[in-house]
């Protein structure tokens, strides 16, 4: 089991950054992969940054490409989401997410635990 708390949420203003954190406890960090998810009001949960186990590798949604940056840190048991250039349509509750299929990174059914979550909310 991995359980996973997300941080850092909040209200931003248009053109705003903030930082989210996810810190995970249980088994060990460094087997799995990391993503990041949104779901905002009536929408269905979209992809938005994934991270290989080692850190090497990174992905991102066209929609945030250049915008969001993931990182961990394997010794501290934490990945993170830098959001710059916040927009109106970033508003969602982000989800932290671990995997063990770096390929299938895009797809949230591939990820096996998941954090309760945090709100993200972006004013024009």
């Amino acid at each position: 089991q991995v359980q996973l708390v997300e941080s850092g949420g909040g209200l931003v203003q248009a053109g705003g950054s903030l930082r989210l954190s996810c810190v995970a406890s249980g088994r060990t960090f460094r087997d799995y992969n990391c993503g990041w998810f949104r779901q905002a009001p009536g929408k269905e949960r979209e992809f938005v940054a994934a991270i290989v186990w080692s850190g090497g590798y990174t992905d991102y949604a066209d929609s945030v490409k250049g915008r969001f940056t993931i990182s961990r840190d394997n010794a501290e048991n934490t990945v993170s989401l830098q959001m710059n250039s916040l927009k109106a349509e970033d508003t969602a509750v982000y989800f932290c997410a671990a995997n063990t299929v770096y390929s299938r990174r895009r797809k949230s059914d591939s990820y096996n635990y998941w954090g309760q979550g945090t709100q993200v909310t972006v004013s024009p």
